[in-house]
């Protein structure tokens, strides 16, 4: 029976409007929300359906959730068999299998093995279950992994070149295989020596009987047609029993999550919020990941309810450009409509010709992998553009949020919200408009230089950049067809377009006088502004824009500039900013040195220029020790904190806990888990699981490694929570940034920096985190900062 939950609050989240929600459009979402449990239902069968009749039923559901929990049990008994063939208390069988088994890990044996009597037990394909059919495939599976890693041993950096230009064009396991051979053949690397089918099946059939064994959920199953007797596996009836109850537990989570026509439930400690069905709620809880129990501040909830009462529309001019484009096949950005290429003809002599017969197959597998790799990356839109149809016709809709256990709000709906991709994003507007003022104008300017790609340029070069542009505006706006090449090439090629549209009609053309584009400002490297702030550390403080300046400070630059001499004499004239930036975002959410290598890996990739292993070390202590010297209130901070987070976990402490400023609180609790992961060749990463009595033991080193990181996203997203519940009209929010109408940016960045300055000038938060995790020595607080001065910085949030 379906139940109703109601608890609607009448006000849409700004003063300047009310909505009076009647009897019909509540019953009007509720079949709505009927519709989306029907949908999600239908979508989770057809899906199950579609991986059985491609025999990847592996992939499904059930299949995924029971091969998880067998593969250890299989795992444990190939190891005990294997003991036994090293003690010589096996059969003669055993010996011939265990040759073939000797370069496969006992996982990655059982990995292949569950997989593929999955796919084949469940298919839909006739005689595909049949025992022969079974066993061979297993072993044709396990000669494949062992045939890729004899050529990985052979020729690693053929293979690797060969995996990259091939792999993901390919359609199928078979046929990535076959072309790896094929082009190994065609280089002359050693040979591989084939199995034999009779070996495979022998080999295979013993994997089947390890399954069996271990599990009880297959089974042998001789069946008389005609004369001929067949014997196929076959599910046992305590396994359907399990993949009945996974199914019916997977049913209760499937209605999909769409905008709603209404404003969402209110939430509270004591009422769950958003959606009006509870079934639709399933899953949906207020804090993500949280502590059930915890009891959430008053603001939290008000903030909360505050954000998912904003009403929005879908932006028509860019949704009649994107199903124009998606017409036209044309791909721009994160818009990825897809482009399907034609099989080839069939020549006239495919059936005599053998020549012309290999021809045709090899360039029709061409075109099938062409297009089957664009279905694939043309999900995302595909799937925006349904939902952009589903709400196409409304006025406005609403979209409900939740917490993360550390604060930070997350939309409960995966498209049609502010925190979706560029194209995502640039769908939207909010419902409520306001009248173009003359501060708007700024703003307005403001978003259209941003989205192009001048976000690290002073303001008033962006408002400069935009008034010599006027000529290129109006082209995009007029005719975004026409001149594709004016915006393609923007950083944010979407929401600049739609920035265009909005800035040509409210201030070239004036045909427009209320304005409702979302515009956004972000924070200028977050994590060491709180840092900055919780240090009371004024040279960290002035690099990140919480002082005042002429033009935007660049930590990035900076740092590249003292970590430039400690480097390598031939690499220093690449050290700049784009090669530090990202180590320089990341420290403070502790990355290691190892994921510094990648980051400063690829941004000198992207110059065209390859380092090498030892040189990329020195960069990296290099930027590091540059971090040290130019930030050393954050460095500080982020030590103490690891240092006694592991003293409180070696008192005993379990969880780490403590209440943002905003009254949130965060909950942190990490234990072990004993992972084993092994890679495969053919079938990707294999993980298992293994549940183990210490499965409860705390986690010391991801507590140290999370606890600054989580501390810092709960008092950017306190920063949020303070701001928008003082703040009157429609906002948004991605992370630590916020969006809000031109007409009322100046208003909230005012907000934002007076909350700030309430956080860390009025208020010692480090000391208060001190005591709540119970420290055993104080912080180190330079306490030279007066974080007052925010309220002057132009570029703290911008």
């Amino acid at each position: 029976m379906t139940s109703v939950h109601l608890g609607i609050n009448l006000n849409t989240g700004s003063s300047e409007d009310f909505l009076l929600v009647t009897q019909a459009q509540i019953d009007e979402q509720i079949e709505f929300e009927r519709a989306a449990i029907k949908q999600g239902l239908k979508k989770l069968r057809d899906q199950t359906l579609r991986v059985e009749q491609k025999e990847y039923a592996s992939a499904s559901i059930y299949g995924v959730a029971s091969i998880d929990s067998l593969l250890p049990l299989v795992t444990k008994r190939i190891e005990e068999t294997n003991s036994r063939i090293h003690e010589r208390k096996n059969g003669a069988a055993f010996k011939e299998i265990n040759q073939y088994l000797a370069d496969v890990e006992p996982l990655a044996a059982a990995a292949i093995a569950c997989k593929i009597i999955f796919d084949k037990v469940f298919s839909y394909k006739e005689e595909s279950n049949q025992i022969v059919n079974v066993c061979d495939s297993i072993g044709q599976a396990v000669e494949a992994e062992c045939q890729l890693r004899h050529y990985e041993t052979k020729a690693p950096g053929l293979l690797n070149v060969l995996k990259k230009n091939y792999w993901h064009r390919s359609c199928g396991t078979q046929q990535k295989i076959t072309i790896i051979k094929t082009l190994m053949n065609r280089y002359d690397v050693e040979p591989w020596t084939a199995w034999g089918r009779a070996n495979r099946v022998k080999l295979g059939g013993w994997l089947l009987d390890c399954v069996m064994l271990s599990s009880g959920w297959f089974e042998k199953l001789m069946m008389q047609e005609g004369r001929k007797r067949r014997t196929y596996v076959v599910p046992t009836p305590e396994f359907l029993d399990i993949k009945d109850s996974v199914m019916a537990n997977a049913e209760l989570f499937a209605p999909l999550a769409w905008p709603m026509l209404i404003p969402p439930n209110d939430w509270s400690n004591e009422q769950p919020g958003g959606y009006l069905l509870n079934e639709v709620m399933r899953g949906h809880e207020m804090v993500r990941r949280g502590n059930p129990t915890c009891i959430q501040g008053g603001i939290p909830v008000t903030f909360l309810n505050t954000v998912q009462r904003v009403p929005y529309t879908l932006n028509r001019f860019v949704v009649e450009v994107a199903e124009t484009l998606g017409d036209r096949g044309i791909s721009i950005g994160k818009f990825v409509p897809i482009i399907e290429m034609p099989l080839p003809p069939k020549p006239f002599d495919i059936a005599d010709n053998r020549e012309s017969r290999l021809d045709y197959r090899r360039r029709a597998a061409e075109a099938m992998n062409v297009n089957a790799d664009a279905f694939r990356r043309s999900c995302r839109t595909r799937m925006t553009m349904e939902a952009v149809t589903r709400f196409k016709e409304r006025d406005c809709f609403y979209i409900p949020w939740s917490f993360d256990y550390r604060g930070r709000a997350y939309p409960i709906p995966a498209f049609l919200t502010p925190q979706d991709t560029d194209f995502g994003k640039s769908l939207l507007k909010f419902h409520n408009e306001a009248f173009i003022t003359p501060e708007s104008e700024d703003w307005l300017a403001f978003q259209v230089a941003t989205t192009y790609g001048l976000d690290k340029e002073p303001i008033h070069n962006r408002l400069a950049w935009v008034k010599e542009n006027q000529n290129l505006i109006t082209a995009v706006a007029t005719d975004p067809l026409e001149y594709i090449s004016l915006w393609e090439g923007a950083d944010e090629p979407w929401q600049f377009l739609a920035a265009c549209d909005e800035y040509y009609h409210c201030i070239v053309s004036c045909d427009r006088n209320y304005t409702n584009l979302p515009i956004a400002t972000d924070a200028t490297c977050s994590g060491l502004q709180i840092l900055a702030g919780l240090a009371r550390d004024k040279s960290t403080a002035s690099l990140v824009n919480v002082l005042p300046g002429e033009k935007p400070a660049d930590a990035y630059q900076v740092i590249a500039d003292v970590a430039r001499p400690s480097c390598p004499a031939r690499w220093r004239e690449h050290i700049d900013r784009k090669v530090t930036k990202r180590t320089v975002m990341t420290v403070p959410y502790n990355a290691k040195p190892f994921s510094n290598r990648g980051y400063i890996r690829e941004a000198l990739k992207d110059k065209d220029l390859e380092v090498d292993t030892d040189d990329l070390t020195v960069i990296v202590k290099a930027v590091r020790d540059a971090m040290d010297e130019v930030v050393p209130g954050p460095m500080a901070v982020m030590k103490w904190i690891e240092s006694e987070v592991a003293k409180a976990i070696d008192r005993g402490v379990s969880e780490i806990t403590w209440k943002t400023p905003s009254g949130f609180s965060v909950t942190q609790k990490l234990n072990k888990k004993e992972v084993e992961s092994i890679e495969l060749q053919v079938l990707g990463r294999c993980r298992m699981t293994v549940a183990t009595g210490d499965s409860d033991k705390v986690d010391k080193k991801h507590h140290k490694n999370a606890t600054a990181p989580n501390l810092i996203h709960s008092l950017d997203a306190s920063l949020l929570h303070l701001s928008a519940t003082r703040f009157n009209a429609p906002i948004a929010l991605i992370h630590d940034s916020v969006l809000c109408r031109a007409t009322d940016m100046s208003i909230l960045s005012t907000v934002v920096r007076e909350t700030y300055m309430y956080l860390f000038a009025e208020h010692d938060y480090l000391l208060d985190f001190a005591q709540q995790i119970g420290a055993e020595t104080d912080p180190p607080i330079i306490g030279d900062l007066e974080p007052e001065s925010v309220i002057e910085s132009t570029y703290f949030f911008c």
